[in-house]
């Protein structure tokens, strides 16, 4: 699908948390993950964040979201953390399926690290799980590197994943 021209990005605050929670929910797991490019439905089965967990990332001053809108519709979102230290992260990068491949992943990525600048930062930090080679080779092309450091994956599951933790630099 094309990318409206109608979108918009904003900051999401408190009282966005119902219309991201089934954003990422539907963008990473269960059968509505599988209509896109890349989703972790076949991975992972337990939901991508609760409820509780993302009421309090949008009540952390540390943490920035950015939301995709669409005709009043969110159809994206991703979570800048500062981390201090000149050092960002970014993580929740979701789109919704019907729009992957439109550029808007790119646009938000491009956003969170603006937005990781303005806030001090000169390296952006992201994790992936490393089953994920797609995305990892996504993640690449945009300037992420591997730093070779592996974190275990936090929630029990049925074989041991990993996260690879990739980093960029971020220019002024």
């Amino acid at each position: 699908m094309n990318l409206p021209e109608s979108v918009t990005l904003r900051r999401a605050g408190p009282d966005d948390a119902d219309a991201l929670k089934p954003l990422i929910e539907g963008g990473y797991r269960g059968g509505s993950a599988r209509r896109g490019w890349t989703h972790e439905a076949d991975i992972i089965e337990d939901e991508r964040i609760g409820a509780d967990e993302l009421a309090c990332m949008l009540d952390d001053p540390s943490i920035h979201f950015l939301i995709a809108e669409s005709e009043g519709r969110a159809i994206g979102c991703i979570a800048v953390t500062d981390k201090g230290g000149a050092r960002a992260y970014f993580g929740l990068l979701c789109v919704d399926p019907p729009f992957q491949s439109s550029g808007l992943g790119s646009r938000l990525i491009r956003a969170a690290e603006d937005l990781a600048r303005d806030l001090g930062a000169e390296v952006m930090d992201i994790s992936v799980i490393e089953d994920r080679r797609e995305l990892i080779a996504m993640y690449e092309r945009k300037g992420y590197r591997d730093t070779g450091e592996r974190e275990p994956f936090p929630a029990p599951q049925p074989r041991p994943l990993f996260f690879r933790l990739f980093e960029k630099r971020l220019r002024a």
